[in-house]
């Protein structure tokens, strides 16, 4: 037997801010975008791995009112987990991501004692985002 991820939900306040992010800074694929019930979820790809699928989704969206904003509440603290990605090219990568509107950085790229050279920002919903030298 074989399993293996496909795909993780990245949670965003805003859905336009966050495509503006990941697609535009970050360099992911939009590969789908579903509009129901006044919310919306956006599919993203990377070139590298289009078999794992990246959902924005919104709190409230396909959930209860009281979970929704549960959820929301934490997302606002930035309390939710982390989301890790790697680059070809860190310093460019770097550089587009620091300049996205929104996007707070938190750790320039710095050789950390775990073996990795690395950077750390806030995606405009305040996710915690690390990306690592591939």
């Amino acid at each position: 037997m074989s399993v293996y991820v496909s795909g993780v939900h990245i949670l965003v306040d805003d859905p336009e801010a966050a495509l503006v992010f990941y697609r535009d800074h970050l360099g992911l694929t939009v590969e789908n975008t579903v509009n129901a019930g006044g919310f919306t979820w956006i599919t993203l790809v990377t070139e590298s791995q289009p078999e794992l699928k990246i959902v924005l989704e919104q709190p409230h969206g396909g959930r209860s009112a009281e979970n929704g904003d549960a959820v929301a509440g934490l997302l606002a603290k930035g309390e939710l987990q982390m989301v890790q990605f790697q680059s070809a090219d860190l310093e460019g990568t770097f550089e587009k991501v620091s300049a996205a509107p929104g996007a707070e950085v938190l750790q320039e790229p710095t050789d950390q004692p775990w073996g990795v050279r690395d950077f750390a920002v806030r995606d405009p919903a305040g996710n915690l985002i690390r990306i690592a030298q591939a």
